[in-house]
């Protein structure tokens, strides 16, 4: 595709951070010129048990992951979206996070976002029982961010299954919405490609959902199918199962004129209570 600006990177990643860190950095080297953002999926430094998570969990702008990214974004001259890992929580430094952090080209932090909604549910696979509260305090603010492709509200994976957080996004001003994810093989094929296609119609966002794809250890299987969904519910592009970069072109002029013609915020009678937003950040500032 012609002028790509954004990549979506779709991983197999596992316990060991090295291979993981290894595994983006080679899909960013084969990108070529013209993105400018890159986003990975949840779970993208980090595909673990609890007491891993636990273990890595750092404080926002200081450790080896964060390091090792920010090193990336400088050498790629990229924006770089970490889809999720282990944050030592804003409130209780006894508790962790999953967050997404995003960096910008000088490996700066812009924005930060604690997952709203833990994913405890009972699933018919091998798995069968996921508790992701056992691990993480769940967020609550939202975080939307200026990027070189347009303003990005944040979410992560289960995320997607509530749509009054991607209505508060839009009211805050956001043009592109991020679903970094992990989804399970059976949720994935079932639901996956509708929730993002949905809350991409309702919004007139630009959704953007790098996927985790493949086996993880024993029992953990994710469903792949990276994609980017334009804001009439389009699918612009999609990754079934390989392990690599999906690229797209984000035309933001295209937002305003279906915003225009069906102006759905303003039609709406039942407004979203907004939620307020985090601080913008920076390496340097909590």
């Amino acid at each position: 595709m012609k002028n790509t600006n954004v990549a979506l990177l779709q991983l197999c990643s596992g316990e060991q951070v090295r291979d993981n860190l290894a595994q983006i950095e080679q899909q960013i080297k084969q990108l070529g010129t013209g993105v400018k953002l890159v986003m990975t999926p949840e779970n993208a430094l980090l595909f673990a048990n609890t007491a891993a998570y636990r273990e890595h969990a750092e404080q926002q702008g200081d450790g080896p992951l964060q390091q090792a990214v920010r090193e990336m974004a400088r050498r790629y001259r990229v924006w770089l979206l970490v889809g999720s890992m282990p944050l030592i929580s804003r409130e209780d430094p006894q508790r962790i996070t999953a967050s997404s952090l995003l960096f910008d080209d000088q490996g700066e932090i812009r924005g930060r976002y604690d997952k709203m909604h833990m994913f405890d549910v009972d699933i018919n696979d091998v798995h069968a029982h996921y508790r992701e509260s056992d691990a993480y305090q769940h967020g609550h603010q939202l975080t939307v961010v200026d990027t070189p492709v347009g303003r990005l509200g944040m979410t992560i994976c289960y995320d997607l299954r509530f749509p009054g957080l991607f209505q508060a996004l839009r009211a805050q001003g956001a043009e592109l919405i991020s679903v970094p994810a992990a989804f399970t093989r059976v949720t994935g094929e079932a639901h996956w490609e509708i929730l993002l296609r949905a809350r991409a119609i309702e919004n007139q966002c630009v959704i953007l959902a790098p996927a985790q794809v493949g086996r993880h250890g024993t029992t953990r299987r994710t469903w792949g199918h990276t994609m980017a969904v334009d804001g009439w519910g389009n699918v612009l592009a999609e990754n079934a199962d390989g392990v690599c970069a999906l690229k797209v072109r984000v035309d933001r002029s295209k937002l305003q004129t279906i915003r225009s013609q069906m102006p759905v915020m303003q039609h709406n009678r039942f407004q979203p209570t907004l939620i307020a937003p985090a601080e913008s950040l920076s390496a340097n500032k909590e």
